[in-house]
């Protein structure tokens, strides 16, 4: 399967996000735990190069605890901000306004030699489509105030808010880039749902996961569905069917019902935390 998916909107939210960038102190980059490096968009690098920046680890729950501390410390070494994060829980939302003064420290010094004080840090948070920004931003703000879904491209156009006289968010809408030169990093991106699932094959995307987790996670399949980890991972795919009772009219096994929960389970967490890349990967 390739995976692609570039809808029209995205370009002008890119350009929207390039006039911005001059009225920004700080850019806070949401990411997916479970995919740190194929979750950010290689666009926010350049626009944000003269930025004070922080990167989120949003959906920190849901990834392995220990991949989560490696990629910390592989972004703290790159000399970015960084903080595990679960924007739906709350988990590490307290910390959050510490992080933006300790990252925008310098400019706030600046200002106060120059005897402005109490100017608000305005920060744009960016990130691929259904990463968590708008859930974030509410958060944050312990209110509404942002567009929220479970789904890819939500949010359509800017929004300013202000969260306290320390603090204003520019939210931006979730852009990927116009191709992946790398398909895993699209299959990476279709597995945590930042691809329109409506563009994708289910099968094929279910059939990717349980390679991935038979190689990677072993023994995860069994736990959760009591199957024999068969190294044809789609005669793993129709024994969960079974096993599940995923029938269609006949007793024929519902192979695209079946990965539909697949799926859905992988992306919840009910097969376990799940890192599908490493550091090591991107050294």
């Amino acid at each position: 399967m390739n995976y692609q998916w570039y809808p029209g909107h995205m370009t002008k939210a890119k350009r929207m996000m390039q006039e911005n960038i001059k009225l920004i102190d700080l850019v806070i980059e949401l990411v997916d735990a479970r995919a740190p490096m194929s979750s950010r968009n290689p666009d926010i690098d350049e626009l944000g190069k003269n930025k004070s920046r922080i990167i989120l680890l949003n959906k920190a729950d849901l990834a392995d605890a220990c991949q989560n501390q490696k990629w910390t410390d592989y972004f703290q070494k790159r000399g970015l901000h960084v903080q595990e994060m679960n924007s739906k829980t709350g988990m590490g939302i307290k910390s959050i306004e510490a992080l933006v003064q300790e990252a925008c420290r310098e400019k706030i010094e600046r200002d106060r030699k120059r005897g402005i004080i109490n100017r608000p840090v305005r920060a744009m948070v960016t990130g691929i489509p259904n990463v968590g920004k708008s859930t974030f931003i509410n958060a944050l703000a312990g209110k509404a105030c942002a567009k929220t879904g479970n789904k890819p491209g939500v949010t359509k156009g800017k929004q300013w808010i202000r969260l306290n006289k320390n603090l204003e968010l520019l939210d931006t809408p979730g852009i990927l880039w116009p191709r992946f030169e790398n398909q895993v990093v699209g299959e990476r991106l279709a597995m945590i749902g930042s691809i329109n699932d409506e563009i994708l094959h289910a099968d094929e995307l279910a059939v990717a996961i349980l390679s991935f987790l038979q190689r990677e996670y072993p023994g995860s399949l069994e736990d959760r569905y009591g199957v024999h980890e068969d190294e044809d991972s789609y005669k793993t795919l129709e024994e969960i069917c079974i096993k599940r009772q995923c029938f269609q009219k006949g007793q024929q096994p519902d192979l695209l019902r079946a990965s539909g929960m697949i799926i859905e389970e992988f992306r919840s967490g009910k097969i376990g935390r799940i890192t599908l890349e490493y550091p090591e990967e991107w050294q």
